[in-house]
């Protein structure tokens, strides 16, 4: 009875590893089959515009502060103490608003990003549900990062050519 017993415990515990081993997945690099996607080139041209304005608004307020700073350095010797401490005051406020500017670009720029490769992000998930399920997979692995170093090919497959057909199937 022990032994029976023992048994259907060691069956139970090795059942979800045998029932792994059998397991049939996919895999593909995610980014590189997000950057595959013509909308991905649209999106990064839209960021790259983005930031290009952003850039001319910091080269703009960079080179009106250096006008600005060369001009209180020519007439900093001249010029009473109340007037110097004053421009000197507008400098640092000029300055701080500057970096502030530089900051908050970042930012908008990460949402505008965020923003703009959120509906890819969701195709490609779709597409990635849509051939696993077609195919019967019980998951399917990221490859990205050198995260699995190794993957048996006979126990999984590269779906990359799977998903961008389902991508291109999408509406």
């Amino acid at each position: 009875m022990k032994n029976r017993l023992l048994s259907l415990i060691i069956m139970g515990l090795c059942l979800p590893l045998f029932a792994a081993a059998q397991a049939h997945f996919g895999f593909l690099s995610y980014s590189r089959t997000l950057q595959a996607m013509p909308e991905y080139a649209i999106v990064q041209q839209q960021v790259a515009a983005l930031h290009a304005q952003y850039d001319q608004e910091m080269k703009r307020a960079e080179d009106e502060f250096n006008k600005k700073y060369e001009e209180f350095i020519e007439q900093q010797g001249i010029l009473a103490t109340p007037i110097r401490m004053k421009r000197q005051a507008e400098l640092q406020e000029l300055m701080e608003k500057n970096l502030a500017f530089r900051d908050e670009a970042r930012r908008l720029l990460s949402d505008a990003e965020a923003q703009l490769t959120a509906p890819l992000y969701e195709q490609l998930d779709k597409a990635i549900q849509t051939v696993g399920q077609q195919r019967g997979y019980a998951f399917i692995l990221n490859t990205d990062g050198h995260a699995l170093p190794y993957i048996n090919p006979e126990q999984g497959e590269d779906v990359s050519a799977a998903v961008a057909e389902a991508l291109n199937s999408q509406p």
